[in-house]
């Protein structure tokens, strides 16, 4: 029953089921299974199609579908590793929003579940955050990597209003920080001192382990 389990939440990602991915992690749960080995499942899935958006293979949507099938299983599981009190590895750990101003989610969420699909501790602020909110989520988790989104030229500035706020902290040496979304360049993300930038969210994951060091 268990290998079903795994092979129907393996497909449930492939197909962006995100009823039948929640359904087979609790399912999961309830059947006592290993709550990190069915995670480590979801995670292959995801990044098979992570690679397969990569090469070209996939498109928006499916990454988009794909991440949403794996949100929606992925709590239910954290939440039974917590329980049980059981460490993961990590890749490093990472704080993550949408700058103030700026509600769009999609491309944000996409680069948390990657992030997370990779290994890393992902603590994701949400949208139309603040540079105090982010100073906040800084000192709360002490990340490797700050990571912010900006979709439009308008709210662009704040990722630049958050670093000079990280340096009036005395913060800017303790994180790593990298940029993204719609509105953002090398050349902008080389202006305001940031130390990454990639374009697509798989780019994001290689970027993070690359300034780590992985």
């Amino acid at each position: 029953m268990g290998t079903e389990i795994l092979d129907g939440l393996t497909k449930a990602i492939l197909e962006y089921d995100k009823e039948k991915a929640a359904s087979l992690a609790k399912k999961a749960v309830e059947q006592g299974m290993d709550p990190v080995e069915t995670l480590d499942a979801l995670i292959a899935a995801i990044r098979q199609v992570g690679d397969a958006f990569g090469t070209g293979e996939l498109f928006l949507p499916d990454l988009v579908g794909a991440a949403d099938a794996m949100q929606a299983a992925t709590p239910v599981l954290e939440e039974e590793i917590a329980r049980r009190g059981v460490e993961r590895k990590s890749s490093g750990s990472i704080v993550i929003g949408t700058v103030y101003g700026d509600i769009h989610s999609i491309g944000k969420t996409m680069v948390a579940t990657l992030l997370a699909a990779d290994g890393f501790a992902v603590n994701d602020l949400g949208i139309n955050v603040t540079a105090e909110e982010f100073i906040g989520g800084i000192k709360k988790h002490k990340p490797d990597i700050l990571a912010m989104s900006a979709l439009m030229t308008t709210t662009a500035p704040e990722q630049k209003k958050v670093i000079e706020t990280l340096k009036e902290e005395n913060l800017r040496d303790t994180v790593k920080i990298i940029v993204g979304g719609g509105a953002i360049t090398q050349e902008f993300a080389d202006e305001i001192g940031a130390d990454g930038y990639d374009p697509t969210a798989p780019g994001a994951v290689k970027l993070a382990r690359t300034l780590l060091g992985n």
